[in-house]
């Protein structure tokens, strides 16, 4: 079996990669696999990194079974079929991907995407970014907080070396007496959570939050069944909600009141309702005047997010007047917008580490092995030129329809 680390070649540049040069080693000891780096000059461990371990980078990789990537594979690179594992980002059924899709099929490529790994007993993933996007997302929140107020100047995150380094920057914050809501459960949330801890700003319950009044700055996770109520009076349901979510109304409007800074971490099901409304926003009572959106949906819960923003312009407006994009804190009444759609980018070394051994981990040997519990397989969106039947659905989203 030959496995090969591909290029990133989507732009804009991503640096990361899915195996370290350490792993890529313990990948071809542990498997009796070949391993193959293909040349990049963006990835963040360089070439010298690699042949320390006897691993000399390729230009061609087109004769290695398994190819290995992060992002999507821009279409005129991809090589006819192959196993491809990369977030292909079309599940949702994502246009600007449709073309990408296509090729898939012509090429009769066997896709695999990396949101789709999920444990058959739980049903979460088992391979993902979310925690290092949730901890770049809070902390470019944070940044963006102390740009919008000159208040305190922090290094970008992508000045970091990693992770360590970031973490020194936390003691230059020194916020006002602000209430920073951040939505979600998962990974992403929890990365977030773990920067607001880092920076010394005290966690209260959702009920606290919206209820009392406090001297320093504080923070609240909301869980689903904190802001979405069943649309005929009933208790929340998990099941029900995950399973049928257009039974649900967001109840953030309460939170929207008190939230002065809103960290969006929460999955979002297109079914779903919207976490607030354009009219919303035009409320008087609506407060929140920062949003960091680290789920970047465009035209998703969040209506300010006209669009994605990126690591050299992370940042710009949302007019709720005329629901437009403005350059960056411009007007005291716009809301100041930060939705780069490749956070953990900017801590490629320690968010590639982290990946790396979930994939070794939880993928491999089910790639390639017997794949018993059907990992693999539910994973698989294309194969032989087809879809495969877990995504026929997209189908529609192939044909323009």
């Amino acid at each position: 079996m030959k496995i090969a680390v591909i290029r990133e070649d989507k732009i804009p540049v991503d640096k990361r990669v899915p195996l370290t040069p350490a792993q890529a080693y313990e990948v071809a000891e542990k498997f009796k696999a070949e391993v193959n780096i293909q040349e990049s000059e963006v990835r963040v461990y360089k070439a010298e990194e690699y042949q320390n371990y006897n691993f000399t980078p390729v230009k061609d990789i087109s004769d290695n079974d398994i190819l290995l990537g992060v992002k999507e594979v821009p279409i005129e690179k991809l090589i006819p079929e192959k196993t491809y594992l990369f977030f292909s980002h079309t599940i949702k059924e994502q246009p600007y991907n449709r073309d990408l899709l296509r090729a898939v099929l012509d090429k009769k490529i066997r896709l695999i995407d990396y949101e789709c790994l999920l444990d058959p007993e739980t049903n979460q993933r088992i391979v993902a970014f979310g925690r290092y996007a949730g901890i770049v997302g809070a902390y470019n929140t944070i940044w963006t907080f102390g740009k919008r107020y000159n208040l305190f100047d922090l290094r970008r995150a992508h000045e970091c070396y990693d992770l360590a380094d970031l973490k020194t920057e936390y003691e230059k914050v020194e916020l006002p007496a602000i209430k920073i809501a951040i939505t979600g459960g998962g990974r992403v949330a929890k990365g977030a959570m773990e920067v607001l801890y880092g920076m010394g700003i005290l966690q209260v319950s959702p009920y606290e939050f919206l209820h009392e009044r406090f001297d320093q700055p504080v923070f609240t996770q909301l869980n689903s069944q904190d802001y979405h109520v069943h649309k005929e009076g009933k208790t929340f349901n998990r099941t029900e909600f995950h399973e049928n979510p257009g039974m649900y109304k967001s109840g953030f409007e309460d939170y929207a009141k008190v939230t002065d800074v809103l960290i969006a971490s929460a999955f979002w099901d297109p079914r779903a309702p919207k976490l607030f409304k354009k009219e919303d926003i035009l409320k008087p009572e609506f407060k929140i005047r920062l949003i960091g959106d680290i789920t970047c949906d465009i035209d998703g819960s969040i209506p300010s997010t006209k669009k994605p923003s990126t690591i050299d312009d992370p940042i710009y407006d949302y007019n709720p007047d005329t629901d437009s994009v403005e350059p960056a804190m411009s007007v005291e009444s716009n809301i100041t917008v930060m939705a780069v759609d490749n956070l953990p980018c900017e801590l490629p070394r320690d968010a590639s580490e982290s990946f790396g051994r979930e994939l070794i981990d939880n993928v491999l040997p089910n790639l390639l092995g017997d794949d018993k519990q059907g990992v693999i397989k539910n994973a698989t969106i294309a194969e032989n030129g087809k879809l495969t039947e877990e995504y026929n659905y997209l189908q529609g989203y192939v044909d323009g329809n």
